[in-house]
């Protein structure tokens, strides 16, 4: 995926939402008692056809090779070319939108339509966006592929000529400087403006020809840079060479017996490259330090152009922010964020700091004590970078599950449970018509609320195929909009161009229904949700999932249900389309639900057997060890894109030697430089705080809204109304401050940084028995 360019004012492709690699680890927060029975819940239909659905390798989707139908339901996408003619017409259409806006000043009537008009061609861009998004990442046909990208370019390219388009802010600022108009916007119409306003202002909009040309050009550079910089965080690592006297006593008796034998044989040293099960195995395995060392050195290096590349990324942004008035980058990214500023970023991560750093050196200590037991060394010897994995135990056993075990289907239908009972929506299976998929692993689910019948839908592409990409993913390809009031018929009319402008009709009429007591007619969600579980099949049985599975599935559909609920009349503020620092908030509550006995209860269809608890018998120090780490990578985020880029001397090597030497725990290894592998600065620039922040968010809001009573409608509503349906059209911190009742928390002020960074994050220090 394109990154998102800054000032992405009318065309805001919904962000396909990932992952944090490294940081999914959960486990109870309580020790319960050994066996816990609860009443029995009755399989409903819908229980039952989901539980089919996925677990029985014949229910699959309908594919044919002349459809009946297209992608999603669309008529015309039967075939690659009907996307390349749908962007096609989407650009004759967005530019009689364009140039309606452009005339708006001529009426105050128009002036009045502004912002939903300017939401309305955001709408229209992203909606053939996002789906191309998807195809090009998803689709298995190579040409569905390439259509895919070319209606993904030529819209991109039409949207960064809109985000630079002087006359459309002219229009605006005539909109935002009008107290007599602004007094007519709703919360939300306003939110949506100052949206738009702010990522004008950001593109250099107000600046100079010469300057909008520089900002262009830049960011132009950064593109290019980012890709550069992603492509050599994949590269592969030269190897480290290990003597076959280094891997005597290996604790792996399997694959450690096949390499000794190896370099018996060859009488050579191996080469063992960074990534590979080999380095993985003698990290977790090798006995003598220095093969350890070695790999650990190996995989942590970098070229002098891996270094050159990220160096001169950073420089650009930092030249990019201050062509804008900004002091850094940071400065420019973070305005709109919860955390406002660099400086309050900077607040909470060293509050969490302060908290966390008592237990890392309390595990720090357990490790030590280890490493002396196993060198027999009169004092505590000091840990070293390759000695976090050897020294650590293993990933820990599964949290408590009932039995049977977590099929696939029985982990849908306890989240389509969960949903009952929390929001009164359920999940239910849905038939695609021949052609609505992209492969025969697809599978559709109505979200189906109790009072106004079907609010979306969630397509779930969820087996590991070749060519897919790896890892989980939520993409938002349709979001919600309020249609009826869309004034199409003003936009004008192109000669020639008719049957054009009729297909982009009907693609957008796919979209729009009328719910159950709801006023107007809304565009209803549609998401994706890529995972690469086990197939299953007859042979093997339905897919079993491994606990942490389990988890990113539960962290996928929070992500999903927030697009789901989140009911906006503007799509720029719909569902996932928030604040960066917000926006992982809904996700990893899902996961806390995980903690509770009760909400495992509901995995079991006939309700018969007991939710077997597996007390905290282990203690495993390594979870605070890695919070840390997680902690001083948000740091060195900060710091690369902090004004330290523009001095002379800039090196990013030696600004994370710094920090880890000065802030640190785990001194930092000479010869290493992570930074070129820390991919997540390219697209997380500034804000990898935010993975830290709203984990802490959720644990407080699990601990003090759900933790009690997790299934109880009364405080699932609650959320509902407070956080969940307003997507991004409210303040974030009104949200956490009325759902947690913590009105200091409101105004998000550095305090407020500051008292987020002294929460617990409930999931990785201080649990009883841990440390």
């Amino acid at each position: 995926m394109l990154p998102r360019q800054v000032g992405n004012i009318l065309a805001r492709p919904a962000k396909r939402i990932f992952r944090f690699r490294g940081c999914r680890r959960q486990t109870l927060s309580r020790a319960l008692a050994t066996q816990v029975r609860f009443p029995t819940i009755p399989a409903s239909a819908d229980d039952t056809a989901l539980v089919s659905l996925f677990d029985h390798p014949s229910s699959g989707a309908k594919l044919a090779p002349f459809s009946t139908t297209g992608l999603f339901g669309h008529p015309s996408l039967t075939h690659p070319q009907a996307l390349v003619s749908l962007a096609d017409a989407t650009l004759v259409r967005a530019q009689l939108l364009t140039d309606r806006i452009l005339r708006a000043r001529e009426s105050r009537d128009e002036l009045l339509k502004v912002v939903k008009n300017l939401d309305r061609l955001s709408d229209m861009l992203c909606g053939v966006i996002d789906l191309s998004e998807l195809v090009r990442n998803a689709h298995p046909d190579r040409m569905w592929v390439e259509a895919a990208n070319h209606a993904y370019e030529t819209l991109c390219e039409f949207m960064n000529v809109l985000n630079t388009h002087v006359g459309l802010y002219e229009v605006l600022k005539a909109v935002m400087t009008d107290p007599s108009i602004v007094s007519t916007l709703s919360p939300e119409a306003y939110k949506t403006a100052l949206i738009f306003w702010l990522d004008f202002e950001k593109s250099a909009i107000d600046l100079p020809t010469e300057q909008r040309k520089k900002f262009v050009s830049l960011s132009s550079d950064i593109l290019v840079l980012g890709r550069e910089f992603l492509n050599q965080t994949n590269a592969a690592r030269p190897p480290a060479s290990i003597k076959p006297s280094e891997l005597s006593g290996l604790k792996d008796k399997g694959m450690g017996v096949r390499l000794q034998l190896q370099a018996q044989f060859t009488q050579r040293d191996l080469l063992v490259y960074p990534g590979s099960l080999q380095a993985q195995m003698i990290m977790r395995s090798a006995p003598s330090e220095e093969p350890r060392r070695r790999v650990y050195i190996a995989a942590n290096s970098s070229t002098p152009e891996q270094i050159k590349i990220l160096e001169l990324l950073l420089q650009k942004r930092g030249e990019l922010a201050r062509l804008v008035g900004r002091e850094s980058y940071a400065a420019m990214t973070l305005d709109d964020k919860m955390a406002k500023s660099p400086g309050n970023v900077q607040y909470f991560l060293d509050a969490l700091m302060d908290h966390t750093r008592p237990f890392a050196q309390r595990a720090l200590h357990t490790l030590s004590t280890r490493k002396q037991a196993h060198h027999g060394t009169p004092t505590l010897p000091t840990i070293q970078a390759w000695d976090r994995d050897f020294y650590c135990p293993p990933e820990p056993p599964a949290p408590p599950i009932p039995l049977p075990p977590l099929t696939l289907g029985t982990v849908f239908m306890g989240l389509s449970r969960l949903f009952r009972h929390l929001y009164g929506i359920s999940l239910r299976p849905a038939d695609a018509a021949p052609g609505e998929v992209w492969h025969l692993d697809v599978h559709k689910l109505e979200v189906v609320d109790e009072e106004k019948g079907v609010i979306g839908w969630i397509y779930a592409d969820l087996f590991a195929r070749r060519g897919k990409p790896s890892g989980a993913a939520h993409y938002t390809v349709r979001c919600s909009r309020r249609t009826d009031d869309d004034d199409e018929a003003a936009d004008g009319m192109v000669e020639g161009q008719e049957l054009r402008l009729l297909e982009l009709q009907n693609f957008e009429a796919v979209k729009r229904h009328r719910l159950p007591g709801q006023d107007g007619v809304y565009q209803l969600p549609l998401v994706v949700l890529l995972c690469e579980f086990t197939r299953p099949s007859i042979a093997r049985g339905p897919t079993v999932l491994e606990w942490h599975e389990v988890l990113t599935l539960f962290h996928e559909m929070g992500h999903a249900m927030h697009s789901m609920i989140g009911r906006t009349e503007y799509q720029n503020v719909s569902g996932t389309r928030c604040a960066t620092d917000f926006v992982e908030l809904p996700s990893i509550l899902m996961e806390h639900f995980l903690n509770s006995p009760t909400v495992l209860s509901l995995f079991d269809m006939e309700g018969t057997s007991a939710v077997r608890q597996i007390g905290n018998h282990h203690a495993d120090p390594c979870h605070s060890i890695d919070t840390y780490s997680q902690i001083l990578l948000a740091a060195v985020d900060q710091i690369y894109h902090s004004p330290i880029v523009h001095e002379p001397r800039f090196d990013s090597t030696a600004e994370l030697a710094n920090l880890h030497n000065t802030r640190g725990l785990i001194p930092y290894v000479p010869g290493t430089s992570f930074q070129t592998q820390f991919g997540h600065l390219f697209g997380y620039g500034a804000t990898y705080y935010s993975y830290l922040f709203d984990r802490a968010i959720a644990s407080r809001v699990w601990q003090k809204v759900f933790s009690n009573d997790p299934l109880s409608r009364e405080t699932g509503e609650k959320y509902k109304r407070e956080v969940l349906r307003y997507g991004g059209g409210k303040d974030p911190w009104k949200m956490v401050s009325t759902l947690l009742n913590a009105p200091e928390l409101e105004t998000g002020d550095a305090e407020a940084m500051q008292e987020v960074g002294r929460w617990k994050i409930e999931d990785e220090v201080g649990l009883p028995g841990r440390h």
